[in-house]
């Protein structure tokens, strides 16, 4: 008998990643779109595309799972709130199933991305897990006693928006505070910091690719700290001793079994995730000091995967 398949979307700050998965979650094609500023007809527009895109490489897929960066109401299928997309008071679900003529799951993506990795990736066989997802802004999941947390009305596991500096910076999008570890240690942050570093050091590769006119992402500056390049890896070691310093106060908060760090910014690997340890171990309190904080095996398709097992599981999880 055929693998039944469905389709997950992964619909984050700026870009969108989808994919045809079957039931062994392996992802048969892949779809992919960026956005910047889209208006809220836009962005639905777009997403049906991209779904209308992986239906006709699967004919035969029998849902669609959509992870999304807001605050879901998960039992309704609907947006309440998104810091960084146009999509509060959105009855996404309904909405979806109206132009898709599909049957339609939506959750918060960080919250599929930690599905994903309990099903199938690095919390696997855990009770207890947290994630948090670094790309545009930080998303977050909770695993606690082997289920997922949402909070009282599915505003909860935001954990890209505690404080780890009550007079930092303004966050990012339309969220109200100051200092969100969010701001501090997203790939946003990443690029931020190292356009910084570029002007600091104009003789570095990236004080070259500032001269040469490069917008300076954290793409650049995480392929250039890998190449070796000593202003980059400045920033990478400064970005991970922030997200440690996030990961202190969960860890202390939530004694999870492990952290699993996901999102595109997750291609800094150890040069990212190592100085983060380092804080948590020495600032976290015993034995919270020795959580494991580890890269997702699904790198940045855990929310994509995360999606479609949803959809698989008919939005039980």
């Amino acid at each position: 008998m055929p693998s039944r398949r469905v389709i997950g979307i992964d619909a984050g700050g700026t870009k969108l990643l989808g994919g045809v998965v079957d039931e062994d979650l392996a992802v048969r094609h892949r779809v992919h779109r960026l956005w910047r500023g889209s208006e809220r007809e836009e962005l639905l527009r777009v997403m049906v595309e991209a779904v209308e895109e992986a239906r006709a490489a699967a004919p035969d897929a029998v849902a669609v799972g959509f992870g999304i960066p807001a605050l879901v109401d998960h039992a309704a299928g609907a947006s309440m709130f998104s810091t960084h997309l146009p999509l509060d008071g959105v009855p996404f679900r309904a909405l979806m199933e109206e132009r898709l003529n599909l049957p339609v799951f939506v959750d918060n993506d960080a919250t599929l991305a930690l599905l994903a990795e309990a099903t199938a990736g690095m919390a696997r066989d855990r009770r207890h897990a947290l994630m948090l997802t670094l790309g545009t802004g930080i998303g977050g999941g909770i695993l606690a006693d082997g289920r997922l947390q949402r909070g009282a009305r599915g505003a909860g596991a935001e954990l890209g928006h505690i404080v780890v500096d009550i007079d930092g910076p303004p966050c990012q999008g339309n969220c109200p505070g100051r200092g969100c570890l969010e701001v501090m240690a997203s790939g946003s942050a990443i690029g931020r910091e190292g356009a910084e570093a570029a002007r600091r050091a104009p003789d570095s590769a990236l004080g070259e690719q500032l001269r040469a006119g490069r917008e300076i992402t954290g793409a650049i500056v995480t392929e250039l700290a890998h190449d070796g390049d000593p202003a980059a890896r400045e920033v990478l070691e400064l970005i991970g001793r922030r997200l440690g310093a996030g990961v202190t106060g969960l860890v202390n908060a939530f004694d999870p079994e492990i952290v699993v760090v996901g999102g595109g910014a997750v291609a800094g690997g150890e040069l990212l995730l190592a100085p983060a340890r380092a804080v948590v171990a020495e600032r976290a309190l015993p034995p919270n000091q020795e959580t494991p904080i580890v890269a997702a095996h699904f790198g940045e398709e855990a929310g994509m995967i995360g999606a479609a097992v949803l959809a698989l599981e008919d939005g039980s999880a």
